[in-house]
């Protein structure tokens, strides 16, 4: 009667043993997609990044522009400002 307890109880610590086995590998699968993932995404991101760069160079000039614009030619430079605000929408 030992004997068959203390087999059950092997039988039952090798199958836990086992679940958490397969569980673990689950969660490492699903880390290593995951990491691929992010990845891919910080590689986008990078991407998107470097395009978006000189786009906001080009748009601080014209901000700085404007500005001049303004102080030189006041009337001239409202006057733009109100054909982009209004106009080209």
């Amino acid at each position: 009667m030992k004997n068959g307890f203390i087999v059950g109880i092997i039988i039952f610590l090798i199958t836990v043993i086992v679940y958490h086995f397969t569980v673990i590998n689950d969660l490492n699968t699903q880390l290593t997609q995951s990491d691929k993932k992010i990845d891919s995404l910080q590689y986008q991101v990078d991407s998107l990044e470097a395009e978006l760069f000189p786009i906001q160079v080009e748009l601080g000039r014209y901000e700085m522009a404007y500005e001049i614009f303004l102080q030189r030619n006041q009337k001239a430079a409202q006057q733009y400002g109100t054909i982009i605000s209004e106009e080209t929408e």
